[in-house]
């Protein structure tokens, strides 16, 4: 992408190819999955019985599993709708187009490493390397307010880094080893000083900086601002592909390294489950721009996700402590397509009203129906009303915390949801039900409506039959407690 940007006056061919590209990692990871079906006759009954659930290498620190396959077809789809819904908006940006999709996908590249990394070095080496672009890009447009957003990510994501890195040193010093598999084995055998102050101060130092990842409160200061102003395509990408990352890296570190003090740190996520959804939908209502408004909702939705982890706290071994970990993949891709869709509609509108204020979506029902509709669904299925998939992915969550006997946060939850109703329905009501003093007809380029077609599809498609998404996360997580 870079060389050809370097050697053609067309920009729509950088884009193409930033696109196109996407088609090789993608049919790797499709060979990769059948691979691991079929592993079995090809490598024998002796290492196939090892090989059958995944493939190391890298001295087993980087791995592909069913699990890290899941969040890279997540991440690749991500990259792949962000780049057409680029397709206008990169002409803020005309001299720095090659720059832009060649910082996605290195961030892109950042997350595919994150996801199968097994070893805390690989690991924080694969973080720095999906954050760090996403700080350039964040402050791509130049303005005030892009320039504000670039700093701020830059400074708290260094803070949280620092963090995450004192956390996995007291962890190392504790269990002697960065390697995910030992670190459960040593904790398993109860070695290593298991249970000191120092190592519970290194898991809570974990979850901080894993939190800044998901803007899990109280580690979301950077959201709001960076959300407003950065690219509206690159806002997608953080509330998507990014929080999938981190997600499936605290799925890995605590299901795959520490998963034997799950009563621990499944209490302190439940918590945070509370406090963020709770803030996040509260602070929501007042918002008046509609990208600040959706930096709230990834808040809360964030806080509903966790409600997967906490369920650790209170299941036993077996199917239910499974329940939970694919209950949040299952959210995670449903979250994906809602977001996705909502974002896409919005930079549709916005780029020709240029209005990113919430009351600038008044009347679109009439000027632009598609993306309106687009939009409305979106919100619905975020609000958590069937038949979306945004239904079925709270349904499924709060069902593996009931079966784990917590109640108190379900009804939290439950409440939450009632809350978050206020402001998207809102918005859909705005649009159909209010003027505007606008009347022109608005319309979005081709692919730019086959992205919205496609995601809109997911996300009903995913309403009425979530057995295909759950099969895959249910499938996905089976390896990934050791």
């Amino acid at each position: 992408v870079i060389v050809l940007d370097l050697t053609t006056s067309k920009k729509s061919l950088v884009q193409l190819l930033a696109f196109g590209g996407l088609a090789l990692p993608i049919l790797a990871s499709f060979l990769l999955w059948g691979e691991l079906e079929s592993w079995w006759d090809i490598v024998g009954p002796v290492a196939g019985e090892i090989a059958g659930e995944s493939i190391p290498a890298m001295s087993q620190s980087f791995v592909v599993d069913r699990f890290s396959l899941f969040f890279k077809f997540l991440i690749l789809g991500s990259v792949g709708l962000v780049v057409i819904a680029s397709q206008e908006y990169v002409g803020k940006f005309q001299n720095y187009v090659g720059e832009y999709f060649s910082l996605i996908l290195l961030s892109a590249v950042g997350m595919l490493v994150l996801v199968s990394s097994m070893e805390l070095i690989t690991l924080y080496i694969a973080l720095e390397l999906s954050a760090l672009p996403l700080v350039a890009l964040s402050a791509f447009l130049g303005d005030s307010k892009s320039s504000e957003a670039g700093l701020k990510f830059l400074l708290l994501a260094a803070l949280s880094s620092a963090v995450l890195l004192y956390g996995l040193v007291l962890i190392f010093g504790v269990t002697g080893t960065t390697h995910l598999g030992l670190i459960s084995s040593q904790i398993a055998g109860g070695s290593g000083g298991i249970g000191s102050p120092i190592y519970l101060f290194g898991i809570t130092l974990l979850v901080a900086g894993f939190g800044f990842k998901i803007a899990a409160v109280p580690f979301q200061m950077w959201v709001p601002d960076v959300y407003e102003g950065a690219p509206t395509p690159i806002t997608a990408f953080l509330s998507v592909a990014s929080k999938a990352a981190g997600f499936a890296v605290i799925l890995r570190v605590f299901y795959g390294g520490l998963f034997d003090l799950a009563l621990d740190w499944g209490v302190l996520f439940g918590v945070l489950s509370a406090i963020s959804m709770t803030i996040g939908n509260l602070v929501a209502i007042s918002q008046v721009n509609i990208k600040r408004m959706l930096a709230y909702s990834t808040i809360a939705h964030a806080g509903y996700m966790m409600i997967g982890l906490a369920t650790a706290s209170s299941s036993s071994l077996g199917e239910g402590m499974i329940f939970g970990p694919s209950t949040i993949l299952f959210y995670l891709g449903g979250y994906a397509l809602t977001n996705l869709a909502a974002f896409i509609a919005i930079i549709a509108v916005t780029n020709r009203t240029g209005n990113e204020e919430i009351q600038g979506f008044w009347g679109i029902g009439r000027r632009a129906p598609f993306e309106a509709f687009v939009l409305a669904v979106s919100l619905v299925s975020l609000t958590g009303i069937p038949p979306t998939v945004g239904f079925m992915a709270k349904l499924f969550i709060f069902s593996s915390a009931i079966n784990s006997g917590l109640i108190w946060l379900v009804a939290l939850g439950l409440i939450n949801s009632v809350v978050s109703a206020y402001y998207y329905l809102r918005i859909v009501r705005g649009m159909y039900l209010s003027s505007s003093e606008q009347q022109e007809s608005l319309s979005a380029p081709f692919w730019t409506r086959v992205a919205l077609a496609v995601t809109t599809f997911g996300v009903l498609l995913m309403g009425i039959w979530p057995q295909g998404l759950m099969a895959l996360a249910d499938k996905a997580v089976l390896g990934l407690i050791p």
